[in-house]
């Protein structure tokens, strides 16, 4: 064995030691499996074409939908069923559907996996239908599942002779829980590679810096090493037991993750605003007014005397008020923190569309330490 691994029994005495240590928890610390994935170590999407058959009258229109007919006929011929040249078929219980699915890592030949099919013709429900067998391939090309059965449809719809409708849900759109059986295994590296990447679910340099020293403090020095903000690399064993033990201890092990930047998220759709907990202010005096425009229109009938001669008339009766806040000032100190902005701002009572002006003003102002997004 190359002299960077870990031996059998150097192996167990650090696993050992390692379990020790999970008894002092850090505070405030995350587990290294919620923090990071794998490299290779992931889901694989997997996309097919298929029919289903068996439909009350809500199939394809085959008329306005060609390809539904070319699949039926294809089919058929595969059993030996030869249709007559230029035969239009009018398949009002078949629909062609995409058919779409999720790999799991490390999924073996004969193990089932949830499937999702949908309409991609004009079918108007696929309620009570099955789908026939058909391949799932990957972005390679090649088939790595088979896909059959029956599908759970959620949504419904009914209509009427005059056109009305109603629905309910999806209709279009069904699964077929373990619908599939994996025919091929994806190859993730992991039982070969010689080293183990751990990929940060947010890029931090603090963060990686403190996976690698708790890493190194439990199994010894140079074991890990960050490569940059978002991967650390780990020296692996060289036998797949020893490499499956190995990991069930290093995802388990707990990591105080680094603070995220002063950030403010808005949504100006919305009206969402987020602030995260290490946004700080400068020195800075805030006021904020809004003047209330409203107008009323309203209808007045003008009826004249009877000797005048005149034609009653309906007249516009305009009415205009405006009315202007008067708010406070509020004084944000040095380094205000996240829940003295929130209390200033409850204070004042401003709603999310003026809080999203107050915090833009600041942002141009130079008062507000923290990045502005606007989603």
């Amino acid at each position: 064995m190359n002299h960077q691994y870990y031996s059998i029994k150097r192996l167990s005495h650090v696993l050992i030691m390692a379990s020790l240590l999970f008894v002092s928890v850090i505070a405030q610390a995350d587990r290294l499996k919620d923090m990071a994935s794998i490299a290779g170590v992931r889901s694989n999407a997997l996309v097919g074409y298929g029919l289903v058959v068996g439909l009350d009258g809500s199939g394809d229109q085959t008329s306005q939908t060609p390809f539904t007919t070319q699949s039926f006929t294809n089919m058929l011929k595969q059993f030996g069923i030869t249709t007559p040249e230029g035969a239009r078929f009018q398949l009002k219980n078949v629909a062609a559907v995409a058919i779409h699915a999720e790999i799991p890592p490390f999924a073996k030949p004969g193990q089932t996996i949830d499937i999702t099919v949908s309409s991609i013709g004009n079918a108007k429900s696929l309620r009570g239908g099955s789908l026939l067998m058909a391949p799932l391939k990957g972005i390679d090309g090649k088939i790595y599942a088979l896909a059959q059965g029956n599908l759970v449809v959620g949504g419904f719809g009914a209509q009427g002779n005059d056109g009305s409708k109603i629905t309910v849900n999806v209709p279009s759109v069904g699964r077929i829980p373990n619908g599939a059986t994996v025919e091929r295994m994806i190859d993730s590296g992991f039982d070969t590679a010689n080293n183990i990447i751990f990929n940060l679910h947010r890029s931090d340099f603090t963060t990686a810096k403190r996976v690698a020293d708790r890493i190194n403090t439990v199994f010894g020095p140079d074991v890990a090493q960050a490569l940059d903000a978002g991967s650390i690399i780990v020296t692996s064993p060289a036998t797949a037991d020893q490499r499956v033990t190995y990991v069930s201890v290093l995802e388990n092990l707990e990591i105080e993750q680094g603070q995220a930047s002063a950030k403010v998220i808005i949504n100006s759709r919305t009206g969402t605003i987020v602030v995260g907990s290490s946004v700080k202010v400068s020195p800075v005096a805030v006021t904020h007014g809004s003047l209330t425009v409203t107008v009323a229109e309203s209808a007045a009938v003008s009826q004249p005397n009877a000797l005048a001669g005149g034609e009653t008339a309906i007249v516009a009766d305009s009415g205009i008020e405006i009315e202007e806040e008067r708010n406070r000032m509020f004084l944000f100190d040095p380094g205000t923190q996240l829940n003295e902005i929130v209390r200033a701002v409850n204070l004042v009572g401003a709603a999310p569309g003026d809080l999203m002006a107050i915090l833009e003003a600041m942002k141009q102002a130079g008062a507000l330490r923290a990045e502005l997004v606007v989603i």
